[in-house]
């Protein structure tokens, strides 16, 4: 008789379990690279969604009532994002550096774009924070470069990043409070709540596939919020423009990562009305 067939043990790699459990790794390997090419994909489109409300500011001279914060935030988090994907800092995550390097150059045109047609107050305001988006960079750079090492240097970078991440991500829930009580989605774009949704749940597969959680907790985070601006634009989507005026007379106090009532949308920058 022959003997059962005994699975090997699980161990705490995904990708190797799916491996033990199901056969060939290069298939497997092939459905990885794919999942990555359209988490860098949809990451790269979410960068680049912006380009249309740079393109007006430029075009008026004047950045209206566009709010620069989510901006620098999501450049913030572009940093920590890349510098954690270095290999000295946690290993096998090359990819997260190379797209989020990318997207920290384009963020960093965008403040640039900003600054210059901001009027003096939000000028002032926005370098500020650009300023202390860069020194605490630096901070986090140097300390986990020079007085941590091993687990202990990802866990601080991991840290770091996850919690900017859901800040960044967290910017969408103004604007969605704006659609709801306007019944308008003026200031919600379909696209950039698609690639939200769409790039947030790319990089939360491939942190559940790489089982880091600094990868897949905060993007479960960003799908989720995605898909709930997807939901709320497909009951409003009728609406688009009605609550235009009302928009402008609320704006004003504006809600800014979360914090006022400015409509601002950021994805990886849910920041523009």
């Amino acid at each position: 008789m022959f003997a059962p067939k005994i699975k090997p043990p699980l161990n705490h790699r995904p990708l190797q379990n799916l491996i033990l459990y199901h056969g060939d790794p290069v298939i497997l390997r092939f459905y990885c690279n794919i999942c990555a090419n359209i988490r860098n994909a949809t990451a790269l489109f979410l960068f680049l969604a912006p380009m249309i409300t740079f393109w007006r500011i430029i075009k008026s001279k004047s950045t209206e009532q566009f709010s620069g914060i989510p901006y620098v935030m999501t450049l913030l988090n572009c940093l920590l994002s890349a510098w954690y994907g270095l290999p000295f800092v946690s290993k096998n995550n090359l990819l997260v550096s190379t797209i989020n390097g990318t997207g920290a150059g384009i963020e960093f045109i965008y403040v640039l774009i900003f600054i210059v047609y901001a009027p003096k107050k939000e000028k002032t305001k926005i370098l500020g924070l650009f300023a202390f988006v860069l020194t605490f960079f630096a901070a986090v750079a140097l300390i986990s470069l020079l007085a941590l090492h091993g687990n202990t240097r990802k866990l601080f970078c991991g840290f770091a990043t996850a919690v900017f991440s859901i800040i960044m991500y967290g910017s969408p829930l103004s604007i969605m409070r704006t659609v709801i009580r306007t019944k308008s989605v003026e200031f919600m774009p379909f696209f950039l709540s698609l690639f939200c949704f769409l790039c947030g749940t790319s990089w939360f597969i491939y942190g559940l596939i790489g089982n880091d959680p600094f990868v897949y907790v905060n993007n479960g985070f960003g799908s989720f919020l995605g898909a709930l601006q997807l939901i709320l634009y497909f009951i409003y989507r009728k609406n688009k423009g009605k609550g235009k005026n009302e928009n402008k007379s609320t704006s004003v106090a504006s809600v800014e990562l979360g914090l006022h009532d400015k409509p601002n949308t950021n994805g990886a920058q849910n920041g523009h009305e």
